[in-house]
């Protein structure tokens, strides 16, 4: 699978899987289609997460990064803080109340970038969206 369709806050983007996460894009295909809520990430900047508590996708750090680019797409395997996944749509530094933090970056948007900020600022400003992740 290269291709991911990411629907959020009424856009569509079309994202691409990471060839250094194969083992995060792997065990998320296996879920697809996916559907969570999406809130902002107010501490780490200009990103939205979704908050998965203690849940586990059962993989561990691959290519993790703290500073993922607008559109990359993070997977956090949880530890020092709860499992999540974040996107950044504007300067973001990934952290949460316990310091900073480092997520695979298993998908990066391609498609829609124009509309990203505007999905981000929506989630900011108007509360939790929801987000959902298709093959193709």
């Amino acid at each position: 699978m290269s291709r991911i369709r990411v629907s959020a806050g009424g856009h569509v983007f079309i994202a691409e899987t990471h060839p250094d996460a194969p083992e995060t894009v792997a065990a998320f295909a296996k879920l697809l289609p996916y559907t969570q809520k999406l809130i902002h990430v107010r501490w780490s900047g200009e990103g939205v997460w979704v908050p998965l508590g203690e849940w586990s996708l059962g993989v561990d750090f691959e290519n993790h990064t703290s500073h993922p680019s607008v559109g990359d797409i993070l997977f956090y395997p949880g530890g020092y803080s709860e499992t999540e996944i974040i996107m950044a749509y504007g300067p973001c530094s990934f952290s949460s109340k316990m310091g900073q933090l480092a997520g695979n970056h298993f998908l990066t948007i391609r498609e829609g970038l124009d509309r990203l900020a505007k999905t981000g600022r929506a989630v900011l400003w108007e509360g939790a969206k929801p987000i959902t992740f298709r093959a193709g």
